[in-house]
């Protein structure tokens, strides 16, 4: 199914919660029927200083992810590619590549929140948490009819300005990519990372309407 993942601004004068309440008002006042919880987190891990070698080589980063729509699966993936989809031991062998990979922990960073269905959309507002506070809203749009991305863009696009307005995204870049080939829960993660790692670069910055 083709599937956006965007990032929500906070509204002016508002919390993240705020904005989220909003977000997800407007989706229940369209006829969008809540249908539980959903969780999508992202460990990073970077190669361990001794196995980088003497020629000046830069230490590559390793995100792994795991998204509550497919509990079975555990996705790691590198920033330029690729992703491998592997069961939910790979937790496990994480812990024993400790020597050549090691985790980052204070990065951790997690979208949770509520799932809505609508018609055939599937949507999903999350509040995106670093350690203790929120640092974002993220929202995951996807219609489940079609396999192929790009002939349902027109599609996501619309139903994401019935809700969004302004703030609706545009082409996720694995649309690009994709052409005419088949949208895989791979291409989700790959945006939730690309939001992770947008976030991650904003906090530098000190962001207002967090309390």
């Amino acid at each position: 199914p083709g599937c956006s993942v965007a990032q929500v601004p906070v509204a002016e004068g508002k919390s993240v919660q705020q904005t989220v309440e909003l977000l997800t008002r407007k989706l229940e006042l369209l006829g969008a029927e809540k249908q539980g919880t959903f969780c999508v987190d992202c460990e990073t891990y970077h190669t361990a200083a001794s196995t980088i070698g003497s020629q000046g080589q830069t230490g590559k980063l390793m995100y792994v992810m795991h998204n509550s729509e497919y509990p079975l699966s555990c996705f790691a993936l590198f920033e330029s590619g690729p992703c491998l989809i592997a069961d939910a031991n790979f937790d496990i062998l994480m812990v024993k590549l400790k020597g050549f990979f090691q985790n980052a922990k204070a990065n951790k960073i997690e979208s949770r929140g509520t799932r809505y269905q609508y018609c055939d959309f599937l949507v999903k507002v999350g509040t995106v948490t670093m350690g203790p506070s929120a640092r974002g809203i993220s929202v995951e749009v996807e219609y489940c009819p079609c396999v192929i991305a790009n002939d349902c863009w027109n599609l996501l696009m619309e139903f994401m300005q019935s809700f969004m307005g302004s703030h609706a995204p545009g082409v996720p870049s694995v649309f690009g990519t994709k052409h005419d080939s088949i949208y895989g829960p791979a291409d989700t993660m790959v945006q939730y990372m690309e939001l992770f790692n947008k976030i991650r670069k904003q906090q530098q910055a000190p962001v207002a309407g967090i309390r």
